[in-house]
């Protein structure tokens, strides 16, 4: 018997968006569209008329903007959501607060040649659309975060803990609610996010004013300190290194690894390396296996690791295949993963690194 197509709604105020994407969408067997919607307003009666099983969003529209149509979808009626959005700064951190508020991924509209641009995108489009059916959305009422007002300042010893964490699919959600929980003398905090380079910083600077601690995209050769989180920028691989006593970021451009740059995998072999039993390694949401040999490789050199678990997954494919492979030593709802990195960090004595 042939599976049941997926059931997609399209969203969006630019007739030639809807008529690309429903052309795209419709080229893949498993997928139906089974409507289009030029604004909130319209896509209100029509998911409820065709139960759609996942909705692509516009962003900027008429009448009610996108994000506001999301908030609503998550308190109502929460099902998969893929924002459309554009390649600006604006974009960004609309995007952002989007994926905050529970949509499952993005796609960014070209800023140039949009019919070409957005072509070149199908197979990304289509396999969004595929990770989105499948992945888990409850429902969620998102309030305003308020600023943090205690931040960690430089001049503490690298002697402290690493811990590195990756995640893809739903992470800026996991992430936020991590980074949101950390006090402001936490150990230092290296960062792998799949996701372009025109938001990475967004997103390093939308944390930055509502975490304790100080949150920033990393910088090559800058050093690592307590109290801080590093993001890997797009499009290029986050390591650690070491310069002297100290642990430092190494920041370059270098072909992807696992299909991705930055690449969780890169990250944890270079802690593996440069901290070893030193450091607690982290796996989140998120699709494909980025990150699994690399956890591994932290596990076997000495680092404590944790998993989020299935059940708080939006997209339990990277800590699956991480469990799997033995290299997760506890898992751990996404709610309580703040604590157990805290809770592991103090249980081990610091070692300071030896030159």
């Amino acid at each position: 018997m042939a599976a049941t197509p997926i059931r997609v709604l399209i969203v969006d105020d630019s007739a030639l968006i809807r008529q690309l994407l429903t052309k795209m969408l419709s080229s893949d067997p498993g997928i139906e569209v089974v409507g289009t919607a030029p604004d909130p307003v319209v896509a209100r009666e029509a998911i409820k008329r065709l139960n759609p099983d996942v909705i692509t969003l516009d962003i900027e529209m008429p009448r009610l903007d996108g994000i506001e149509f999301l908030r609503k979808i998550m308190a109502l009626r929460p099902m998969p959501v893929v924002m459309v959005s554009s390649l600006t700064q604006q974009g960004a951190d609309a995007t952002l607060r989007a994926l905050e508020i529970g949509a499952v991924d993005f796609v960014a509209k070209p800023t140039h040649d949009l019919q070409a641009g957005l072509q070149d995108k199908q197979a990304e489009i289509i396999a969004k659309v595929r990770t989105a059916a499948g992945a888990k959305v409850q429902r969620r009422t998102v309030s305003d975060v308020q600023p943090a007002l205690l931040k960690r300042r430089a001049g503490y010893s690298s002697t402290e803990k690493i811990v590195a964490i990756g995640a893809s699919t739903g992470g800026v959600e996991a992430l936020s609610e991590i980074l949101r929980a950390m006090p402001a003398d936490s150990p230092a905090i290296l960062i792998a996010q799949h996701m372009p380079a025109q938001f990475t910083s967004s997103f390093a600077k939308r944390l930055d004013g509502t975490c304790a601690i100080a949150v920033s995209e990393a910088e090559h050769n800058v050093r690592v300190l307590p109290g801080h989180a590093y993001i890997a920028p797009g499009n290029r691989h986050l390591e650690l290194g070491r310069s002297g006593a100290n642990y430092v970021c190494v920041v370059q451009r270098t072909d992807p690894v696992t299909g991705h740059c930055p690449s969780v995998n890169v990250l944890f072999q270079s802690v593996a390396s440069a901290a070893g039993g030193n450091a607690l390694g982290v796996i989140l949401t998120g699709m494909g296996k980025d990150g699994a040999d690399g956890l591994l490789a932290m596990r076997h050199a000495g680092a404590r690791t944790i998993g989020q678990d299935e059940p708080s997954s939006v997209v339990y494919g990277m800590p699956r295949v991480a469990f799997e492979r033995g290299a997760v030593e506890v898992q751990a709802p996404l709610a309580q993963i703040a604590g157990q990195i805290l809770e592991l960090c103090s249980r081990d004595t610091v070692k300071a690194i030896r030159i």
